[in-house]
């Protein structure tokens, strides 16, 4: 009986000492993560418990996508806050808890309508956790190419989307204090929320540049095949310009509604669609590569001038390629000219259909009188 009872003394010692442990743990993960300094920005400070809660304990359910870098888990909080917690994987700790204490530094700089808003972040971990607003309606990617999206039969919803994500880089080119490259701009960093309005997102290969430089020399290659500029590649420096040429991409991935990397056969020859894409513009043969069945001539004409800037941002030599400023202001006028067409085109629709129905109306009442004073047959 003693030694049972000495048993259970040892056990609750035990579980003391793993709590004291646990907390004092996380007070020193909390303190070398920048705690002291970071929770007097305004940003919420979540606890491992409460994220831990709201995700049900990370449940595969309620996982929303998986990288290199771990993944994201959608979480409730109070049953109504929805947000996405970014949790790194265990591997390689040091490495990772560098990259995130990056993007937390590059994240908590940016204020912008359609970059994703950091809602929060969580420090008594290792490495800290992440935690985004959620947007509800996936990603550009999907849209694109897996979930026959009826917002891509309509091209102003295309060229809208283009336009918000030039001003979301036009924002971190020009803007943001210091000037932010993304590093990594595809269709799969690009969301799109209930309103099918965009959020760029995952800034963890992003890099900060102070003003007199142009460039930075990176220690590594990191982006994504076929969004990756050629230039980059070949020379190891990374500018605002690389993301020009990954957005030129974006564009070609949004007129073709075909992925990057895929090839089109022409003649016997398989030609990667970029290079399709750019001498179909030489060749005048956009036709090939585009399908205008449901454009109207407006459009078609508007999907032309956006072929012609994806052309420029597509350039070899960045120091030809526009800058962002310059390709969202192109890319707004477009958009403004388009709603303006849809509008004057609206309301010819609108006047034709009262003119007939006025029409109808006479000739209804004329048709009526006449058979009242005993008049039949034709009015012509």
């Amino acid at each position: 009986m003693q030694f049972e009872m000495r048993l259970a003394e040892y056990g609750i010692l035990i579980h003391i000492l793993i709590e004291i442990w646990q907390r004092r743990s996380k007070e020193k993960n909390f303190r070398r993560n920048g705690g002291e300094l970071l929770k007097h920005h305004r940003v919420r400070i979540f606890t491992e418990v409460e994220l831990a809660k709201a995700t049900n304990n990370y449940d595969t359910s309620n996982k929303l996508g998986e990288g290199g870098f771990g993944s994201v888990y959608m979480g409730r909080i109070a049953g109504d806050t929805v947000f996405a917690v970014k949790k790194p994987k265990d591997v390689h700790k040091s490495l990772i808890k560098g990259d995130f204490q990056h993007e937390l530094e590059i994240v908590m700089q940016i204020n912008h309508k359609n970059v994703v808003k950091l809602h929060g972040i969580c420090l008594e971990t290792r490495i800290p956790l992440l935690v985004y607003e959620y947007i509800s309606n996936g990603t550009l990617f999907q849209h694109i190419h897996q979930n026959a999206s009826t917002i891509m039969n309509s091209w102003k919803k295309r060229l809208g989307i283009a336009t918000e994500v030039a001003l979301a880089l036009e924002y971190m080119h020009s803007c943001a204090e210091p000037p932010i490259i993304h590093g990594d701009i595809k269709s799969v960093n690009i969301l799109l929320d209930q309103n099918y309005s965009v959020k760029v997102s995952d800034f963890g290969t992003s890099v900060l540049i102070s003003p007199e430089r142009s460039h930075v020399l990176a220690n590594e290659i990191q982006g994504t095949l076929g969004y990756i500029d050629p230039e980059y590649l070949t020379t190891g420096l990374i500018t605002i310009k690389s993301d020009v040429y990954s957005f030129g991409v974006v564009l070609v991935e949004l007129l073709t509604g075909k992925k990057p990397t895929s090839f089109i056969t022409k003649s016997g020859e398989s030609i990667n669609i970029i290079h399709y894409f750019i001498s179909s513009m030489k060749d005048k043969t956009l036709s090939d590569v585009i399908n205008f069945e449901d454009a109207s001539e407006d459009e078609i004409e508007r999907i032309e001038m956006v072929a012609e800037i994806a052309v420029k941002c597509l350039d070899q030599n960045s120091a030809r390629r526009p800058a962002m400023r310059e390709v969202a202001e192109q890319l707004a006028r477009i958009n403004r000219e388009l709603d303006g067409s849809i509008v004057e085109e609206n309301k010819e629709e609108t006047e034709t259909e009262v003119d007939e129905e006025n029409l109808y109306s006479h000739t209804t009442s004329t048709t009526s009188k006449m058979s009242q004073h005993g008049t039949s047959g034709s009015l012509f």
